[in-house]
């Protein structure tokens, strides 16, 4: 934390003004909405694919191994985009590099909307993938960067809040073009992303450059201004440019507009730092940022969120309109209770909100599992059987929605210290998109193989061994600054760090800690 002149030491910002909550910043929420704006496009990217592959299997006479290549193969292509983005976002700064993939996405639409066969379909997913890549890490980094303290995990969550908006178009376009021509109306569903890609290139113009990407780059008076517009105070904003003044090297003195800042504080070296000779603090960081990304997708989210009309056609449901209506519900569950969620990640925080959550989806795993085993073992039509499923389907997604799926994108994008931040968040986006993709391209080959209540009893083991990574490893982040995050890593704690009354990590906490890479400490 930053010492002497301009800040006093040790102070955070729920320090000002503690007795009065502060007005949200209306500024900084309109940033955090366009930023997030190329979610859409990434949610509704894969939303639509779940009924498209339906037609697409049907018009283009392709295999179910094909069909799980087209939808998986995305997540693979996409760890080329999110290498890309952690640099690019760092050359070109963070505004561009959202107008970059919103571009990415218009090409996308384009290519796919007139795809004649299967391999030209292949190569508009691969330009999608490298647009979800870039998508994926920037806007939680960016909405980062940019919120207060005091609304930073409301506003960090709406990249995930509109990645479920879009899904949920997505399984709407599904729905509405099902009715067109084979030929015709899986084109439609894919090409008409090409509109909401034109506005969010235009809006973004509109944004501010982040004031974390303008102090690494020594341009001080422009991240001033737009600090002083982003935070709940000026002392706040005095604080964060002083913190972010000392994460880059700056000297907290120097007021100049425009300085020279060294190279290593500009990107050189960061990947040695990550992964070669971390810190202790560095180390857990890192562990707890690919442990969650991990987690969040090998408990087989994409595979209900991708395959629902396949899943729904296992429960008992036949009828394409009936499967794309029950999806359809899919993405409104999980859309609303993405919504719910974004109101308590400030004010539950984000572990009890993530426990919980995953102890949701373990429940819901394991119950989805065993009714789904009776019905595929049942001669007859049980209707309480079918009916338990769809429940569990909604519940999982709900359970899902209102914790682990924000909570990974906000934990992990606030968690890095500046000079790691980008790239660490890229690298948490390559272990995402990696088991993403393992998941999505192998649950229908899975269901082959072990049924598909085998598949979900194997998601819900793995979603248990989450939940016990989770309690041990993740401490609190709520109501912390970004450049004060670090303090909190470097020890694993058996429970959740103790808080003052405004949320704050209680520095004098007496918990047993075992320190990375030392012996256990009393």
């Amino acid at each position: 934390m930053t010492e002497g002149k301009g800040v006093e030491a040790g102070k955070i910002v729920g320090d000002f003004n503690p007795s009065k909550k502060p007005k949200r910043n209306k500024y900084a929420f309109g940033c955090a909405i366009l930023a997030s704006m190329t979610s859409i496009l990434l949610g509704y990217d894969i939303g639509v694919m779940s009924g498209a592959a339906i037609y697409i299997k049907r018009d283009l006479k392709v295999s179910d191994v094909q069909i799980e290549i087209l939808m998986g193969i995305i997540n693979l292509y996409s760890l080329i985009g999110s290498c890309l983005a952690g640099r690019t976002s760092d050359w070109i700064g963070r505004r561009y590099t959202i107008v970059f993939a919103g571009t990415i996405f218009f090409v996308r639409a384009i290519l796919m909307g007139f795809s004649p066969n299967y391999a030209f379909l292949m190569f508009g997913r691969f330009v999608a993938g490298i647009g979800i890549g870039y998508a994926l890490m920037i806007a939680p980094v960016y909405t980062a960067e940019v919120s207060p303290a005091s609304t930073r995990g409301f506003l960090t969550s709406f990249p995930e809040v509109f990645i479920n908006g879009g899904i949920l178009l997505g399984y709407i376009s599904n729905y509405a073009f099902s009715k067109l021509s084979l030929k015709l109306g899986w084109r439609m569903m894919l090409g008409v992303g090409v509109f909401p890609s034109i506005l969010l290139t235009l809006g973004v113009l509109a944004m501010p450059e982040s004031p974390r990407w303008l102090v690494m780059r020594g341009r001080l008076g422009e991240a001033t201004k737009v600090l002083n517009k982003t935070s709940d105070s000026k002392e706040e904003a005095q604080l964060r440019l002083a913190e972010i003044k000392q994460a880059a090297g700056i000297p907290e003195s120097c007021n100049d507009d425009v300085v020279q800042v060294t190279e290593k504080n500009t990107g050189e070296g960061v990947w040695k730092e990550l992964f070669l000779h971390p810190t202790p603090a560095i180390r857990h960081i890192l562990i707890a940022a690919l442990g969650i990304h991990f987690f969040q997708q090998a408990s087989g989210v994409d595979a209900v969120v991708l395959y629902s009309p396949r899943i729904f056609e296992k429960a008992g449901i036949t009828d394409d309109t009936q499967k794309l209506l029950a999806t359809v519900a899919v993405g409104f569950v999980k859309t609303l209770f993405i919504l719910v969620a974004t109101f308590m990640l400030d004010r539950v925080g984000r572990r009890p909100l993530l426990l919980s959550s995953v102890g949701g989806m373990v429940l819901s795993l394991l119950t989805l599992a065993i009714s789904l085993t009776i019905i595929d073992h049942s001669n007859s039509k049980l209707m309480w059987a079918i009916g338990l499923s769809i429940t569990m389907v909604l519940t999982y997604v709900a359970t899902f929605s209102i914790g682990s799926g924000p909570i990974t994108w906000v934990y992990s994008s606030e968690i890095f210290p500046l000079r790691l931040r980008a790239q660490g968040a890229a690298a948490g986006v390559v272990v995402n998109r990696t088991t993403s993709g393992v998941i999505s391209m192998t649950f229908l080959s899975l269901t082959k193989a072990i049924t598909i209540g085998g598949a979900f009893f194997l998601y819900f083991g793995i979603a248990a061994v989450g939940w016990l990574f989770f309690y041990t490893v993740l401490p609190e982040t709520r109501g912390k600054t970004l450049e004060d995050m670090e303090g909190s890593f470097g020890t694993f704690r058996a429970k959740s760090n103790n808080t003052n009354n405004n949320g704050i990590e209680n520095g004098n906490s007496k918990v047993p800690q075992l320190q990375m890479g030392t012996n256990l400490q009393p």
